[in-house]
């Protein structure tokens, strides 16, 4: 198994990411994101509603579901990275938000251009130049009403060989 295929079944596994989040993003795991998917074409975060995430108006709070829209976009990140096999360091310098209706259910966030961040990063690696990337995470509730929409700015730069 390669570097991305061990990455995908740590993250991908209900324990392996539980302990991750724990060890490396411990808000996330107390807030109970779940990686649901991870692909080349993108990943699939669940939020969990209630007491973690609730603002004071019984709804999920907004930096709840901007924490479900970077995970969604940075678990595909992480793993391109690992495919390239390359020295890469990835670092978010933008996010938007556009909250579109209440969230009071389970969300889940998709982000769905894999493809393309995907070639950002091997644009980075091949040039040496940094690379931006605006990726794009729908959140929708179980009930399938869009609750929000994020642009994420990833930077993407190959490292200088050691």
């Amino acid at each position: 198994m390669n570097r991305a295929e061990t990455f995908k079944s740590v993250w991908t596994n209900p324990i392996g990411i539980r302990a991750m989040l724990w060890a490396k993003l411990p808000l996330a795991a107390f807030a109970g994101l779940r990686l649901r998917k991870l692909d080349d074409t993108g990943a699939q975060v669940s939020l969990p509603a209630g007491w973690k995430t609730q603002n004071p108006f019984r709804s999920t709070y907004f930096a709840a579901q901007a924490m479900a829209a970077e995970m969604s976009t940075g678990a595909p990140a992480l793993y391109f990275i690992e495919q390239s096999g390359a020295q890469v360091s990835s670092l978010v310098t933008g996010l938007s938000a556009k909250f579109t209706k209440k969230a009071t259910q389970e969300s889940t966030f998709t982000f769905a251009d894999g493809p393309a961040m995907k070639a950002a990063i091997d644009r980075a690696v091949t040039s040496g130049e940094p690379v931006v990337f605006k990726a794009r995470s729908v959140g929708t509730q179980k009930d399938g009403a869009v609750v929000a929409e994020f642009e994420i700015d990833w930077s993407f730069k190959r490292r200088a060989e050691a």
